[in-house]
């Protein structure tokens, strides 16, 4: 089996958020399969291994690069070009294309569809983002009635819906990272998240959410967004509610309404066998296999079906509509 390189811009400082961690859990769990390792391309860090200096090898046929950072993937494709490369897709809509050469492994089904209508000639595979076990309900006392973090919440909720539930009920609002999430999230009964407003700003999706599931699974109340990723397992009325319903008031209401009659989330341990660690590892070692023998057959083969270019698509609308006019015509 081939080892794959996890190129990341840098693994500390700037490049810190939600993403790496992410990406940093998957290359934790490739290395119980094989050999994987973090190459930075950025930040050059001690005891990492630079990608330049990388390339500089002469033989590369036994390593699968893994690229994931969205906005420097065509860059790294390109550079890339001769070599093993995998695609891990979180969100999605950075308006780039990738030739059928590049296999996508995709964090949602949300970035699978999207990868499935955007590279149809790709091989395209779904590895859901691990919850790890320390995210689960302790059933210890709560002594925070709502939670929020500020990165990624819109203003609406940082500006009108706050302020309005501190004059209600005791909210904690947290600016930074946090070492122990899983117990601040069992300390928590409503977690609220909102980021459509941020993405729609980013003009990319959310690729997974992983905080509401997070908090669902420590046994929150999440009222959310259910854009992009989100809507891969959030199901308002069933499982969540969706955060800006039509007027602050009637967030409000609902939000006290579940205060005062507060119980743990239904979410069950069997929903979310899907994203913990036994499933995402035999899923991952499927992928993997798949990945290594289509790379040798890559070796032998070169790609003959025609790619869905913008010039293609304009051929194949021009021919339905004369087809369409011919029809008529008899």
């Amino acid at each position: 089996m081939r080892k794959l390189y996890f190129l990341l811009p840098g693994t500390y400082g700037k490049f810190a958020c939600g993403g790496l961690w992410a990406e940093l859990k998957t290359l934790n769990l490739t290395q119980q399969i094989c050999s994987a390792d973090v190459v930075t391309y950025r930040q050059r860090e001690k005891d990492k291994l630079f990608l330049d200096d990388v390339l500089r090898e002469k033989n590369l046929d036994d390593i699968i690069f893994v690229v994931s950072w969205g906005f420097d993937v065509p860059r790294l494709v390109a550079k890339l070009k001769q070599y093993n490369v995998v695609y891990h897709a979180h969100s999605s809509g950075y308006g780039f294309s990738l030739p059928s050469s590049i296999p996508i492994i995709s964090v949602s089904r949300n970035t699978l569809g999207y990868w499935g209508q955007q590279a149809p000639h790709s091989l395209i595979y779904y590895l859901p983002n691990q919850i790890s076990d320390e995210f689960q309900n302790f059933n210890l006392e709560r002594d925070i009635d709502v939670l929020i973090q500020v990165r990624k919440s819109s203003k609406y909720l940082l500006q009108e819906l706050i302020p309005d539930l501190q004059q209600q009920c005791q909210v904690t609002i947290v600016n930074s990272y946090v070492e122990d999430i899983a117990g601040l999230f069992n300390r928590a009964k409503v977690y609220l998240y909102d980021s459509a407003e941020y993405w729609a700003i980013q003009g990319v999706s959310e690729g997974f959410g992983l905080q509401p599931m997070e908090a669902l699974a420590c046994g929150c109340q999440v009222f959310s967004s259910i854009n992009g990723g989100l809507s891969d397992y959030l199901d308002p009325a069933f499982n969540c509610y969706k955060i800006a319903g039509y007027s602050r008031e009637y967030d409000v209401q609902r939000i006290l309404k579940v205060l005062k009659s507060w119980k743990p989330s239904n979410l069950s341990e069997e929903f979310l066998t899907e994203y913990r660690t036994d499933n995402i590892l035999q899923r991952l070692k499927v992928i993997l296999d798949n990945l290594n023998n289509f790379y040798d057959c890559k070796m032998q083969y070169s790609s003959r079906i025609k790619d869905l270019t913008k010039m293609r698509l304009i051929a194949l609308n021009t021919q339905r509509i004369f087809s369409k006019l011919t029809q008529k015509k008899r």
